[in-house]
């Protein structure tokens, strides 16, 4: 089986699509898949849309590429479009419409969790072939080996890390844990520890300030705090919490977006206005919370083990998907113009 992710894979620091695109291209290729990440070959099996737009420099190919390759190449294929984004995340007005007209090229389509799901099927995306596939990181990096939870003495030790710097990643939250360790019953309870990009109007004032890391080194740096923290808005999924609770910190999560859907049972939820109370919350129960992280079930290998069962059924009930469309048969000479074309494009950076 051949296999095209969408994705141009980046070295370092980059963000949660990025991530799952090398996690499932080393767990595909242990299964004896081949993985591109073009639309070169003739004889792909599955094709994974993961960002159809074009302006994103993760962006291998768009829908529009497929779409010529099902039409000119192989009318076989079977297209798998994951959604991990929206506007609501971001604040813009045009991201929904564009996946959701992206869409139609797709035989299946997965969500990152259940409250993505429900709003595009709000929005008007197709009702049929829609599934959810929890995100999940590398557990062979993200552990709890080292980690040293909190023994109620020394300073509860906060952290939270993105590659983002949207406001909507969570920064109201973030610049009120700031301005709370400057209050004098609680500077010397707590410390708090950004592991990531800021945005430029963004000042904190008691805050450890880290550039963005990934990998172990990534994983290192959290586990030298206590607890984890997201307030991030309307996040789809997010990598950064589940990296966090990976590495044994409970999570004091934001009742927002698919957030509550991977953190519900191994932290505490708040709200803005309650955040200080909800503090107080966690550590006198950080015991009982931390003792519940092994249990913690978000990993790469869980998720990446549904795709690989969920393009192995693809396959063998493929003539379900395909027959919905009109077949087409293409010459030899078809199939060398669309090549040409695609080649003089490429090459002209189109």
């Amino acid at each position: 089986m051949k296999i095209s992710i969408g994705t141009n894979i980046k070295e370092g620091p980059w963000g949660g699509g990025n991530l799952f695109a090398i996690n499932l291209k080393k767990f595909l290729i242990n299964k004896n898949i081949e993985v591109v990440h073009d639309l070169n070959d003739e004889d792909i099996d599955i094709i994974l849309i993961t960002e159809p737009r074009k302006t994103s420099e993760s962006s291998a190919f768009t829908h529009h590429e497929v779409e010529k390759y099902k039409k000119f190449v192989n009318n076989n294929v079977l297209v798998v479009h994951r959604l991990n984004e929206c506007d609501e995340r971001k604040g813009t007005k045009y991201v929904n419409r564009y996946l959701i007209n992206a869409n139609k090229v797709a035989h299946q389509s997965i969500f990152v969790s259940n409250w993505l799901k429900e709003l595009y099927l709000s929005q008007g995306i197709k009702s049929k072939n829609n599934k959810v596939i929890y995100a999940g990181a590398d557990e062979q990096i993200f552990n709890n080996e080292n980690f040293i939870p909190w023994d109620n003495k020394e300073k509860l030790k906060i952290v939270t890390h993105h590659w983002g710097a949207n406001w909507n990643k969570g920064f109201e939250t973030y610049l009120l844990l700031d301005d709370l360790i400057s209050k004098e019953n609680w500077k010397n309870k707590i410390s708090f520890t950004y592991i990531g990009n800021i945005p430029k109007n963004v000042k904190f004032k008691n805050v450890n300030i880290i550039n963005p890391l990934s990998g172990k080194k990534l994983a290192d740096e959290i586990k030298k705090n206590h607890l984890y923290i997201t307030g991030s808005l309307n996040e789809p999924s997010g990598n950064h919490h589940i990296e966090g609770a990976q590495c044994g910190l409970p999570i004091m999560f934001i009742n927002s977006g698919g957030t509550p859907e991977y953190c519900k049972d191994f932290g505490i939820e708040f709200q803005n206005e309650n955040l200080e109370t909800s503090l107080e919350k966690v550590m006198s129960n950080y015991t009982q919370l931390q003792s519940n992280m092994h249990k913690y079930p978000y990993s790469s290998s869980k998720m990446c083990e549904e795709y690989y069962k969920m393009f192995i059924d693809l396959s063998k009930n493929s003539f379900k998907y395909l027959t919905s469309e009109t077949p087409k048969t293409f010459s030899g000479v078809q199939k060398k113009i669309y090549f040409i074309n695609k080649n003089f494009k490429r090459n002209l950076n189109f």
